[in-house]
């Protein structure tokens, strides 16, 4: 009879690579605890070791992206300014020429 395939949570896998990297305990003996295959939390053990650095890089490229949304928002906010002065500039110098702007061509 086959043994049927068992999926564990996230946290589970967590607390398991965890405990495995802590080194407080052997591999065989969180194993043995968790009633999984040695394999199986050598498997998960590096896999934590191999994504730490995306944790705290994360965190940097979060900042980072917020900080070039809010140099483009700004230099979005300075051309929109500039362009509703030439826009105004445009308006009263058409009005000095007689131009109706509303007249289509």
């Amino acid at each position: 009879m086959k043994r049927k395939r068992r999926t564990h949570s996230a946290e589970f896998k967590a607390r398991v690579a965890l405990e495995a990297l802590k080194g407080i305990k052997t591999i065989n003996q969180i194993a043995q605890d968790e009633g999984i295959h040695p394999v199986q939390v050598s498997q998960w053990k590096k896999e934590l070791q191999e994504r730490l650095p995306e944790v705290f890089a994360s965190a940097k490229s979060g900042r980072d992206e917020k900080e070039k949304s809010e140099r483009n928002l700004s230099r979005l906010e300075r051309k929109v300014g500039q362009l509703v002065i030439e826009k105004e500039f445009l308006e009263k110098k058409c009005g000095e020429l007689g131009i109706d702007l509303n007249e289509k061509p």
